[in-house]
């Protein structure tokens, strides 16, 4: 069996970077699958369906490869947060953040179209926000950072400043959990290392 093409069906530069950090460079393909197709009050079940509409929506145009989907929502007292549409929306959500646990849920599909077999997963991470003042959330807020990020932070840009601890894994908080996806490659008969640059 040869090594396909990985695609990622992804405009997002944080989870272009993780492959590349791993070793992979992948090529981009944006899905712009339109998310208000999807309503699912379920976090794990949303971020998995919508990872799996991208991977498949990408799929449609190559005939050989490795899909690569992803979708990421963080919970809190049982609501689900994706992108914040603006800096107020940005600002009342830290207000919620702030001193309390969320639970971030990264939805995984990756389609293997040389073998025509599907795998869907989901990684949950655990993250503990610090007690930041309402100055420290306007400050941050008006870098325009939390308006790209599932949740309203990127833990691996200044939003990391706010975050105490996470308990899982730290990249499947940036967007991507690789051990979860060594695993769904393992299980497609590849490894992580076959798609080395």
């Amino acid at each position: 069996m040869g090594i396909p093409t990985l695609v990622l069906a992804s405009a997002s530069p944080a989870r272009r970077r993780l492959l590349q950090n791993a070793g992979i460079e992948p090529v981009v393909c944006q899905s712009n699958f339109d998310e208000s197709q999807v309503q699912i009050n379920e976090p794990r079940a949303l971020v998995e369906t919508l990872a799996r509409c991208k991977a498949e929506k990408v799929a449609s145009q190559f005939s050989e490869a490795l899909i690569l989907g992803c979708d990421s929502v963080l919970s809190v007292e049982d609501k689900i947060y994706g992108k914040p549409a603006n800096p107020a929306e940005a600002i009342s959500r830290w207000y919620t953040l702030r001193g309390n646990v969320g639970t971030l849920y990264t939805g995984h599909a990756l389609i293997d179209l040389s073998q025509d077999l599907a795998i869907i997963r989901c990684g949950i991470t655990r993250v503990y926000f610090a007690k930041v003042s309402d100055r420290l959330i306007r400050a941050y807020v008006a870098t325009g950072e939390p308006l790209k990020c599932a949740g309203g932070f990127a833990l691996e840009h200044r939003g990391g400043l706010f975050v105490e601890k996470i308990e899982g894994c730290h990249s499947n908080v940036i967007g991507l959990s690789l051990p979860l996806l060594q695993q769904m490659l393992d299980e497609l008969g590849y490894e992580a290392i076959d798609f080395w640059q």
